[in-house]
């Protein structure tokens, strides 16, 4: 399958991200706006109560559950956001080292950032994601 993302990386900027800067899909490309992906499970109840990496974990896998409905894959993610209900560097680092392997060598433009509270009880991790696909 073709893939509509094309990741930009500038030599002008610090190869230190570990992440693309920017990305482009083209104007035929079908665009999906995914919600916050949280960590919770099936009956409702938040996954990985305390640990940053567990909950990072299952809100990347309801992410994967979000973009097979819409017909696209984490290949076909164009952006992240990373939310960390914490202040802590470490906290965020947690989660983002599971984010960032789970999308492997598809490096996409991320933030991450801390946050004071999310919305569900326990929840320590959201990630929200823009994706594009061309269909056939």
């Amino acid at each position: 399958m073709a893939r509509a993302i094309t990741l930009i990386r500038s030599a002008s900027l610090s190869d230190v991200a570990e992440y693309a800067y920017a990305a482009t899909a083209p104007a035929d490309s079908r665009l999906i706006f995914l919600a916050g992906a949280c960590p919770l499970n099936g009956d409702g109840s938040t996954a990985a109560i305390g640990d940053y990496a567990g909950q990072a974990l299952k809100a990347v896998e309801n992410m994967q559950a979000a973009l097979t409905a819409a017909g696209a894959s984490l290949q076909d993610v164009i952006s992240t956001r990373v939310l960390v209900a914490s202040a802590r560097r470490e906290d965020l680092v947690a989660a983002w080292e599971v984010v960032r392997d789970s999308f492997a060598d598809h490096d996409v433009p991320s933030t991450l950032m801390g946050v004071t509270v999310l919305g569900y009880k326990d929840q320590l991790v959201e990630i929200e994601a823009v994706a594009a696909v061309l269909d056939s």
